[in-house]
């Protein structure tokens, strides 16, 4: 910008009911967290709020790892601190890939000098265990990486045969929880995970900027016992331990409003309860599929395996994908998203995430739904998806 150019406006962003797969409407406690005096990345006081926020971790995560801490940077910046310090160059890691994040964690496997076996299933279907047994067997693996709320498809991953399996062998579980922690049943020590990471745009409903990362047991023996060191040094979890906790020794500036923003949204997630807040998620969850369905949509992922927090409906014969998205985002100021790869195209993912899952917004994507539907020529009975919404809603 030159001497001569004008300032922009000053900020003003629309207001929006975010209902995409992440970020989650913000709660205004958070908000008002965020206002709060910032304090040196050393200050006493400051280090007494990380050791709070680090409780209230464990707690949300149904752990007493001593290794959690919220990693700065986003969700993926939790996946690369779980890969780049459990892989070495030439550990074997098999991958699971239903989705868009198992490619995702498939990449940085690669990068990091793992021998990456991919264990694959369809957009829309869960990782058989079969399939993982298959994998293991066939050579020594150092880690088997799964995601467990898979945002693109909508699927929620079941675990326990498969965490049998990895154990039985030898290797280490890790988990990609970005979008079930406080949204869905997690329970990280009575599950016996050996890592997982998250992120606090989803069912925490924070800004994204923190991703929350916990290593179990096994998970931390391996960090000690490796024989090379963390290629990255930004996401080396041994320096990032020594910050968050024992000798206090400077890493890094930690975003401290967002830390802020974290402890508070863990306040609330803990006042509300894990088990009421993921009841909550179900719901809201099972009120938008009756009220998708009564509408004529269909719904992408099988019931058995569909993750409550960010439905995928598909895309009807002939409806513009993008003209509903539009139209919802500037008639209604309502955000929803759009397929991921194979994907892309053919279903919507609609997300009901924390603050943002409300009985109120269920009822108003769905009525503007039905709206833009109509609009294109979609053939539904007026006020259906609403009124069996709300059935559900009053059960």
């Amino acid at each position: 910008m030159t001497s001569a150019s004008p300032l922009p406006p000053e900020l003003n962003p629309p207001l929006r009911t975010l209902l995409g797969p992440g970020p989650s409407t913000v709660h205004p406690r958070v908000y008002q967290s965020m206002m709060a005096p910032i304090l040196g990345h050393l200050d006493p006081d400051f280090l007494k709020i990380m050791d709070e926020t680090k409780d209230l971790l464990r707690a949300a995560f149904r752990t007493q790892n001593e290794h959690t801490i919220a990693v700065s940077g986003t969700g993926s910046a939790g996946m690369e601190a779980c890969v780049a310090n459990l892989i070495e160059p030439g550990d074997r890691a098999v991958v699971c890939i239903n989705g868009y994040f198992g490619e995702r964690i498939a990449e940085m496997a690669s990068r990091y000098g793992a021998e990456v076996v991919r264990v694959e299933a369809e957009w829309g279907s869960i990782i058989e265990p079969e399939a993982v047994e298959a994998a293991l067997k066939a050579g020594r693996t150092k880690i088997v990486a799964i995601v467990h709320a898979e945002t693109s498809t909508g699927i929620l991953q079941p675990l326990s045969d498969i965490v049998r399996l990895v154990h039985a062998h030898d290797a280490l579980l890790v988990l990609d929880s970005v979008t079930s922690l406080a949204g869905c049943e997690l329970a990280v020590d009575d599950w016996d995970i050996d890592a997982t990471y998250s992120a606090t745009q989803k069912c925490l409903s924070a800004p994204p900027g923190l991703a929350p990362v916990t290593l179990g047991p096994r998970a931390s023996a391996a960090l000690a016992a490796r024989e090379t060191k963390v290629r990255s040094w930004y996401l080396d979890m041994t320096l990032l331990d020594n910050y968050w906790g024992g000798k206090r020794a400077y890493h890094h500036t930690a975003p401290i409003s967002m830390v802020y923003a974290l402890r508070e949204a863990l306040r609330l997630a803990m006042e509300e309860g894990l088990e009421a807040r993921i009841a909550r998620h179900r719901r809201n969850g099972e009120a938008l599929w009756a009220g998708l369905q009564a509408m004529g949509l269909a719904l992408h992922a099988p019931e058995s395996y569909r993750l409550p927090v960010l439905t995928t409906v598909r895309i009807p014969e002939g409806i513009d994908d993008l003209k509903v998205r539009r139209a919802l985002l500037y008639q209604h100021s309502i955000e929803i998203g759009g397929g991921l790869g194979p994907l892309a195209g053919k279903v919507w993912r609609i997300g009901l995430m924390g603050h943002s899952s409300l009985a109120e917004n269920v009822l108003a994507v769905l009525q503007a739904l039905e709206q833009q539907l109509a609009a294109q020529g979609f053939r539904l009975e007026k006020g259906s998806g609403v009124a069996a919404a709300d059935r559900v809603l009053g059960s």
